[in-house]
């Protein structure tokens, strides 16, 4: 029988705000939809707080080391993009990058970002896909082809998995501190090198609502109707968590509270709710 396996990574950095709401209801959402068999939380630095501690006896919890091959942090120097990467704090994304692969390499099973909110089971198939990933939309940038794109925030794979190797392997080689050419883009140029050794999933499964001002807002602010073929939402939180971050969205971390998932009006709270019981 298919072990149902789902793994998470933070705490990379110093724990200074206590564990999130968005975050609790990541894992609380996980295990109420999906039913795993295991949930295991990798960290470095131990999250604290109210909702850690409502969450935690239902982890199996799993100490990172201080040094994952392959992440060079001094590649930020190298190209403006890095060095605001770097400005922002969101190394520990990319160093993230690195570490589920390690994971899924080892162990197998599911990985999600932890701003992620389970809406609906996965199906049982998705985990005896040898790898498996979905696509999103394509970055766009002025002058340039659009080229497909898949995103890293939700993956699963059996341990060894060839596609899994093959992109760590390549990971280390075209880190280049920008955001997505060693993860997201590196993936999309491994489907088309081997493209039997993945099953890529549809874009409305987990990013329906996409990295923009448009989707945030549907996600935010404004309530869409129910989707059959919603299996989770990705909120793309490194792009509002932040009270200064206004240019996606005027919603920031700051405010969302019990009341806020109890009362608000919009696609993300209509849908963490019930997770709150």
């Amino acid at each position: 029988m298919t072990r149902r396996d789902f793994h998470f990574v933070f705490g990379l950095r110093e724990q200074r705000e206590p564990f999130h709401l968005l975050h609790y209801l990541c894992l609380a959402s996980c295990r109420a939809v999906n039913r795993p068999d295991a949930m295991h939380f990798h960290f470095r630095h131990e999250p604290f707080g109210p909702w850690w501690e409502k969450i935690k006896p239902a982890l199996r919890l799993h100490t990172v080391a201080h040094r994952v091959d392959g992440f060079e942090p001094g590649r930020y120097a190298d190209s403006a993009e890095g060095r605001l990467v770097e400005r922002l704090g969101l190394a520990y994304a990319h160093e993230a990058d690195f570490l589920r692969m390690d994971v899924l390499l080892e162990h197998g099973g599911a990985y999600a970002d932890m701003d992620t909110l389970f809406v609906r089971e996965y199906p049982d198939a998705w985990f005896d896909e040898e790898f498996a990933i979905g696509e999103e939309n394509a970055p766009q940038t002025p002058g340039q082809l659009i080229r497909p794109s898949l995103c890293n925030a939700v993956v699963l794979a059996r341990p060894g998995s060839r596609f899994a190797a093959h992109w760590r392997e390549r990971m280390a080689a075209t880190f280049d501190g920008s955001w997505s050419r060693h993860s997201c883009a590196e993936a999309a140029r491994a489907w088309e090198r081997m493209p039997d050794a993945l099953r890529v999933l549809p874009r409305e499964y987990f990013y329906r609502y996409g990295s923009s001002i448009a989707g945030l807002r549907t996600l935010l602010e404004e309530s869409d109707t129910a989707r059959e073929d919603l299996y989770s939402m990705h909120l793309w939180a490194h792009l509002w968590w932040s009270a200064e971050r206004t240019d996606f969205s005027t919603v920031h971390a700051g405010q969302i509270d019990e009341h806020w998932i109890r009362t608000r009006d919009c696609t993300l709270a209509n849908l963490a709710r019930r997770f709150l019981e």
